[in-house]
């Protein structure tokens, strides 16, 4: 046993490790890049705070393994991976960084709007064969076309702000509408049936509940203007990937640009899955994302947006915070109180 508060860091690169201990004193700090997952938490063993990216999957099973569990500190905005109702039952607080990176995601947000406005991933895998034709290349102008924006948070008015350096019109559909904010950054609120209906663009930008599971689903992917782009840089769970496959399949939608996808979490556990009973709906979602893989008008990324050098230290900076309130009585963020 130690004197000093054990803090655990599950799913951690190396290279922030010595960060971490310059500005974490005082503590008994343990860094793993595994996942916390029932079967890794017996690491953290009496860890008082625990720390989690998106990828790990604190459930209540999970708590039982940490015993002197006192804050669990989310290294992201979203807490949805953290079972945040049997942490209030045990007595442990949750913290979260609420903010940290709206300009980085709403970068990434245009980065998937641009490949696929351009054919840059296309034109790009067809050059590196040797292939320089330009049949099928043709892309269009963002210029005086329509974006969609859904969620009108920090990062869906980082993304209203750059669509305005294209010239595009924006629309935005929002539960809590501000009208001095579409006066000054020139958007217009509408309801979220019209924004599907008029939009060439569709980016997808708030937070993930259960209210919004599936909020893009079949009947409303049936009311979308024919040939405009789904961007999704929010959570899979948003977007219903079989009725994505199919208004693909029917051309409603001319391309998406996913950075998050039902199934993104299993990708890498594919073979263990196999092996485990009752898999079968994680294994479909499994499939679905390989279905993906193989479209020319579907671009992926592994949950980047977020990935910048400036906006990860934001993040570890945010979290050494919280950790340090917690410790000395002052907690900051708390997400469960």
């Amino acid at each position: 046993m130690t004197d000093r508060p054990i803090v655990a860091f599950f799913d951690l690169e190396g290279p922030e490790e010595s960060y971490l201990r310059e500005h974490l004193p005082g503590v008994d700090l343990r860094v793993t890049r595994d996942r916390l997952e029932p079967d890794t938490v017996a690491w953290a063993g009496d860890a008082e705070v625990v720390t989690v990216f998106i990828n790990s999957r604190l459930s209540a099973e999970s708590l039982a393994g940490l015993p002197r569990l006192r804050l669990v500190a989310a290294r992201s905005t979203g807490f949805d991976h953290i079972d945040v109702e049997a942490c209030r039952a045990r007595g442990v607080g949750v913290a979260n960084v609420p903010v940290y990176g709206e300009n980085t995601v709403a970068e990434h947000t245009f980065a998937l709007i641009l490949a696929l406005s351009r054919n840059l991933h296309r034109a790009y895998l067809r050059t590196v064969a040797g292939n320089y034709s330009l049949e099928g290349l043709r892309g269009f102008d963002l210029k005086g076309k329509r974006l969609g924006v859904i969620g009108a948070g920090s990062i869906g008015l980082h993304v209203v702000r750059m669509a305005r350096g294209f010239d595009l019109d924006v629309v935005v559909s929002d539960v809590r509408p501000t009208r001095l904010l579409a006066e000054v950054l020139g958007f217009r609120y509408v309801e979220l049936d019209e924004l599907l209906a008029t939009s060439d663009v569709i980016s997808l930008n708030l937070p993930y509940s259960p209210a919004v599971h599936h909020l893009i689903d079949r009947e409303r992917l049936a009311t979308v203007k024919r040939g405009a782009l789904l961007i999704n840089t929010a959570r899979g769970a948003l977007v219903d990937t079989a009725a994505l496959l199919w208004a693909l399949d029917e051309g409603i939608l001319g391309g998406a640009g996913l950075d998050v996808f039902e199934g993104e979490d299993v990708m890498e556990r594919e073979e263990a899955l196999l092996a485990s009973p009752g898999a079968e709906e994680q294994l479909r979602a499994a499939m679905r994302v390989h279905l993906l893989e193989r479209r020319e008008n579907v671009v992926l990324t592994p949950h980047i947006a977020f990935n910048s050098h400036e906006a990860v230290r934001r993040i570890l900076d945010t979290t050494l915070d919280n950790i340090r309130g917690f410790l000395r009585g002052e907690p900051l963020n708390m997400v469960n109180e």
